[in-house]
């Protein structure tokens, strides 16, 4: 992964363990995991993200970086990217 700008970037590489599309996403990364769930409400699809921790970063760090991916993600579907 990288910055658009170049300005910092970082290998990461995983395995999908389970897809149950248009469910749920699970994932594992070296010895941790990550799964998304996608939910369909009245106002839309709701998307939660779980992950395992790492202990290299500070968990608020982590959390706001897994959240700028959401928010990413979130402006492609909608076409404003």
């Amino acid at each position: 992964m990288e910055a658009k700008d170049g300005s910092m970037g970082f290998d990461f590489a995983g395995t999908y363990t389970l897809v149950d599309a248009p469910n749920r996403i699970v994932a594992t990364f070296g010895d941790r995991q990550m799964a998304v769930s996608f939910v369909e409400t009245a106002d839309g699809v709701a998307v939660t993200e779980e992950f395992d921790a790492e202990e290299e970063n500070d968990y608020d760090m982590q959390r706001a970086g897994w959240q700028a991916i959401l928010d990413s993600f979130k402006r492609h579907v909608e076409g404003l990217s």
